[in-house]
């Protein structure tokens, strides 16, 4: 394996420091050989897709059972069928948990110590966690507006916390010197931590018993999740485990939105959006996606599609979601409109089965009213 950037496709051997090209862009895992697509059944986590990741055999697993997290039906009319991923049943009660076991997995192996990573909270409490069961020192910087709940649990693994006052994106800036001299475990920069969010799609499909929903949608902010089911089901496609891919559908809030302007006005780059006011869906504030033409690429190559809500759709969608026993944090809750806006535009129709993503629990944001 090695790194190769994603803008002028210069190589690299994978090191402890490295997690950028020279010229400023991410960086892709380029894999020798075509991974196998077979399960291990006795394995009752995202490990299960083992032969499918870039670990090698042999390698220390840091593991905390993260993953084959319930998929149950939420609404069934006729054939139409909405069902949703309980991801935020992860042990640190968000999606996270996938990214970062695989990540702290591979830098473990490469012997790192010490880590640094910036985080508007979830990511940051799952690499919190994982590097506590890794033995790995951790520094985590935040926005000063993080939810406390977040804060309290990061701090609780054992973390160094950083505080950092302004927006997601100042929080991003602070942690770059931390970065030139100890290993960035970033969650947006790192491909390793995508080869952890790509189970998604094994499991989705697992659990379908092999049938491809027509649809699956996710919240997006840096896009993680999207980018992970991309990478997903594009390998499924590719290994013949399934023979179509599903639309993958996403949703950002209005007031930080440069997916959703780029995709609206047809443009060949996601632009720039300052993030104009507060939003109760704090883990989705990305001004500008670091990886944002692979997201591009991820549009076009499954025929995919974007759409976006405020906060009064947010506290809707939770109150959906309660009143079905299910308890998330304001960012999982985006899906609900965004599946109801979908089906207004005709993309998601009356006979379509359609798999959204819940993030993160409500537990981690108690104080929103």
């Amino acid at each position: 394996m090695q790194y190769q950037c994603n803008e002028c496709s210069a190589t690299y051997k994978i090191s402890a420091l490295r997690y950028k090209c020279d010229c400023g862009s991410p960086l892709n895992l380029q894999k020798n050989a075509s991974r196998r697509h077979e399960r291990d059944v006795s394995i009752m986590s995202l490990w299960r897709y083992r032969e499918a990741l870039p670990i090698s055999t042999g390698t220390e697993i840091i593991t905390l059972g993260e993953g084959m997290t319930p998929l149950i039906l939420l609404d069934s009319t006729g054939n139409s069928k909405h069902y949703v991923k309980l991801d935020y049943l992860c042990p640190t009660g968000s999606y996270k948990d996938r990214g970062a076991s695989v990540l702290l997995t591979h830098l473990k192996a490469l012997g790192v110590k010490e880590v640094v990573e910036d985080s508007s909270g979830n990511a940051g409490a799952a690499i919190a966690a994982y590097s506590a069961r890794a033995d790995i020192r951790c520094t985590i910087y935040c926005p000063e507006s993080t939810s406390k709940g977040k804060l309290k649990q990061i701090s609780a693994y054992g973390a160094d916390l950083k505080l950092i006052p302004g927006n997601r994106m100042a929080t991003t800036e602070a942690v770059k010197q931390a970065a030139e001299n100890t290993y960035y475990a970033s969650h947006n920069w790192h491909p390793f931590f995508l080869e952890g969010t790509k189970t998604l799609a094994s499991e989705i499909t697992e659990q379908l018993e092999g049938n491809v929903p027509a649809h699956v949608i996710c919240p997006v902010g840096f896009g993680s999740i999207y980018l992970g089911l991309y990478l997903g089901f594009q390998e499924l496609h590719e290994a013949g485990v399934i023979d179509r891919v599903p639309r993958l559908l996403g949703v950002q809030p209005e007031t930080c939105c440069p997916i959703y302007n780029a995709y609206r006005d047809k443009t060949p780059t996601i632009s720039r959006m300052p993030q104009t006011g507060q939003t109760l869906a704090e883990g989705i504030t990305a001004e500008l996606p670091i990886r944002g033409e692979m997201i591009l690429e991820a549009i076009h190559w499954t025929n995919g599609a974007f759409t976006t809500v405020d906060d009064a759709d947010i506290k809707a969608g939770m109150k959906t979601l309660a009143n079905k026993g299910l308890y998330v944090e304001p960012t999982s809750a985006v899906v609900i409109k965004g599946y109801e806006k979908f089906k207004e535009a005709g993309i998601i129709r009356d006979e379509d089965v359609v798999v959204s993503i819940l993030t993160g629990i409500g537990l981690k944001a108690s104080s929103v009213p």
